[in-house]
């Protein structure tokens, strides 16, 4: 299969952001090499989010994305059982993370497939999901949530 038709078939079987938007490009190039990063204010030290071109505590137009946890718990979850496009198979569990060491308010939001059995305060981590390269050849990297068994059986002693 050439690359062309590859990167059209990986189109048709996932969507892909758009990783070029400039609000968002700097969160996508450091999923591009497995990192999450956070917009964050050079003047005041707060972190921004949603990514915005100053800050929304000093207003500074000095911002920059620094590193942010891999791990984090979920705040809220919804399962979605109404098929709103044929890219996204149902049932599928959608979360709100907040994320390890990070003030109130910074939070994630991502999906799980199927109904998981997830509640507020359930452990999850970031991977990542290669989708190749779009059609400008930049890569398209997804961070993706799992639940982190390692630490939700480390609070119910099960490893024990």
């Amino acid at each position: 299969m050439s690359a062309a038709a590859a990167a059209s078939a990986a189109t048709t079987t996932r969507l892909r952001p758009l990783v070029t938007e400039r609000g968002s490009a700097g969160f996508f190039s450091a999923a591009a090499e497995n990192r999450i990063e956070i917009l964050t204010c050079e003047d005041c030290g707060r972190r921004i989010h949603l990514p915005r071109p100053r800050c929304v505590y000093c207003a500074s137009t000095e911002v920059s994305w620094k590193p942010a946890a891999h791990t984090g718990t979920v705040y809220s979850h919804t399962v979605v059982e109404h098929q709103v496009h044929p890219l996204f198979p149902v049932p599928y569990t959608v979360i709100v993370v907040d994320l390890d060491g990070e003030e109130a308010g910074v939070r994630l939001i991502g999906n799980l497939p199927g109904r998981a059995e997830v509640t507020a305060g359930t452990p999850v981590r970031c991977t990542f999901e290669d989708l190749g390269a779009d059609a400008a050849g930049n890569p398209v990297v997804l961070p993706v949530w799992e639940i982190d068994t390692e630490r939700a059986n480390a609070g119910t002693g099960e490893d024990e």
